[in-house]
């Protein structure tokens, strides 16, 4: 299995459109048998979004990712797990070993995000009040 992580300084890059460099990391059996960084050789997110599914990755773990990018990358094969924050040695470990990224390296904020996206906005037991006019 090959995990593709958007790095900034030894961590996952906070937001993936702006990413400069992915690490690829090859797992086997359940331990890292190899790990390289690449420079995306083009700026473009969309190209971004492509490249890592021709780089063979299977998982794409980021922090922050437009829903247009992440839809795009999923619709290559490779799954997307977003809003993940944390060094990449960390992470890494956490996954390799089946841990709930989620629950330990969601980024701030990242739970509200997501309670809020499922809920719809305004209505009934969505926690958002409208304000009187």
């Amino acid at each position: 299995m090959r995990v593709a992580i958007p790095v900034w300084n030894d961590r996952v890059s906070p937001v993936f459109d702006d990413a400069a460099s992915l690490a690829l990391i090859d797992l086997e059996e359940g331990h890292e048998v190899g790990r390289e960084i690449v420079v995306f050789p083009d700026p473009v997110p969309v190209r971004k979004a492509f490249h890592v599914a021709e780089l063979g990755a299977d998982v794409l773990i980021c922090g922050g990712i437009s829903r247009p990018l992440e839809r795009m990358v999923s619709s290559r094969g490779v799954r997307v797990i977003p809003r993940i924050c944390g060094s990449v040695d960390d992470v890494t470990a956490a996954f390799l070993h089946g841990g709930a990224l989620e629950a330990h390296f969601s980024m701030p904020g990242a739970r509200r995000a997501c309670r809020r996206r499922f809920r719809g906005h305004g209505e009934a037991g969505s926690g958002i009040r409208r304000r009187r006019r």
